[in-house]
């Protein structure tokens, strides 16, 4: 058997790469539905259906436990990043990515929930570090003037967490899975638009050409592009040497919404943060035998 050598340079190269992309998503995401005016729904529906056709051909076969997939896929794909759109409308990136930290704690808390995962002292304490730092960062003057919309980013981690608990049973490749779930996705947010949104066209036409590259960045460049590199990356190397680096991304997401958008960066919001990745390193670094580790930072397509 072969020694193994850890990862390289230009693995981690990759890896960093993808944590830009998805920092940059949530600012994209903040820009489109904040300044832009894009309705947050259509937005997320306008996402999933690129993300659809690009992938169709990966549709067939249809996978065993075909609703289970729709379920799951649209609770890690467009059910929580359209929660996280709404939310955008009011918080600001830097605070959002933090609160998504939340998610890796929720998923051990599902796990535990509904798969029997037992939890030892160390994870224990990671989970109480992420929250004490999500409420840290959030009770920030930036934080607490943008409470709402980052109540909608904590239910987008809560549905993404949920979701992601679940996959590991599934026989389908993380590829068709990214499919079915912009179809399951695609399917549900269009009535949901329709329903509860209006003028979805107005901002488009105002601002065809913004709009539409945050759509092309947001379904290609993040969801198939990034996380397509990032299960690769899964694939020819340990999940403790390269699910620890997506930690990168709340950082990234910071530096990013204060230079791109404003965000106001205090240092409760930086300690808050701190604690929070803290606790998150914690949890990625402890085993699991009911769930895929892969989704604890990452739980969102």
């Amino acid at each position: 058997m072969s020694e193994h050598k850890g990862i390289g340079l230009g693995t981690v190269a990759v890896l960093v790469l993808c944590n830009v992309v998805w920092a940059l998503n949530v600012v994209v995401s903040k820009i489109a539905v904040g300044d832009l005016g894009m309705p947050p729904l259509a937005y997320a529906f306008g996402r999933s259906l690129l993300v659809t056709l690009f992938l169709l051909p990966l549709l067939r076969p249809v996978p065993k436990q075909l609703w289970k997939v729709l379920a799951i896929g649209i609770a890690i794909s467009g059910g929580s990043f359209a929660l996280l759109s709404v939310g955008l409308r009011d918080a600001s990136p830097s605070a959002s990515g933090i609160v998504s930290l939340s998610g890796a704690p929720l998923t051990v808390l599902f796990a535990i929930l509904f798969l029997g995962e037992r939890v030892r002292w160390k994870r224990a304490l990671g989970i109480a570090l992420t929250f004490l730092g999500v409420i840290v960062a959030v009770s920030s003057p930036a934080g607490v003037e943008s409470a709402d919309g980052l109540w909608l980013v904590f239910l987008s981690a809560v549905v993404g967490a949920l979701g992601a608990v679940f996959i590991k049973p599934l026989e389908i490749s993380s590829i068709r899975l990214q499919a079915w779930a912009g179809l399951g996705s695609t399917v549900l947010l269009a009535p949901l638009s329709l329903a509860t949104e209006s003028n979805q066209w107005a901002p488009i036409a105002a601002h065809p050409v913004e709009l539409i590259g945050c759509l092309i960045f947001a379904s290609l460049l993040v969801s198939v592009g990034a996380h397509t590199a990032y299960y690769q990356m899964l694939q020819r190397h340990e999940t403790n040497e390269v699910v620890p680096l997506t930690l990168l991304t709340p950082l990234f997401t910071i530096a990013l919404g204060a230079w791109l958008t404003g965000d106001p960066i205090g240092a409760r919001l930086l300690i808050g943060a701190g604690i929070a990745i803290t606790g998150v390193s914690v949890i990625v670094l402890r085993p699991s035998t009911t769930f895929a580790k892969r989704y604890l930072v990452r739980s969102r397509l």
